[in-house]
């Protein structure tokens, strides 16, 4: 009994996170651009017009929620959706997503802005 109420537990937590997560606009968005293709953080930055300090915020907030996963890739760090394996509340949302807000004109509008930011002419070369 002990071991179902505590699996309970971790399921709302998850859940928590998840709705959480998706409770911010600027994140919703940037789910929505990272639908199209992997972004780092100065590509968000120069598409939703934010500080690099709350892009990262509102990455780590989707990556906590195993919404958004991130990798190393030489002087980059690119996020992309994640799989959402270890969370039935991850996988369902980010299954959900790509129906979502297809015609809302802010995302469209995002996404077309989308396909002329690149990280070469954005981002600052060590």
């Amino acid at each position: 009994m002990a071991i179902l109420i505590e699996l309970r537990r971790v399921a709302l937590k998850q859940f928590i996170k998840v709705m959480k997560a998706m409770s911010e606009p600027n994140r919703v968005k940037m789910l929505k651009l990272l639908q199209q293709k992997e972004l780092c953080v100065c590509e968000l930055q120069a598409l939703l017009d934010l500080a690099q300090p709350t892009i990262s915020k509102h990455l780590k907030l989707l990556e906590d929620a195993e919404l958004v996963e991130s990798y190393k890739d030489k002087l980059w760090v690119n996020y992309r959706l994640a799989t959402g394996d270890n969370s039935i509340y991850a996988r369902t949302l980010l299954i959900n997503l790509s129906g979502w807000l297809k015609d809302d004109p802010e995302i469209v509008n995002l996404t077309l802005k989308s396909l002329h930011v690149h990280r070469d002419s954005l981002c600052k070369k060590e």
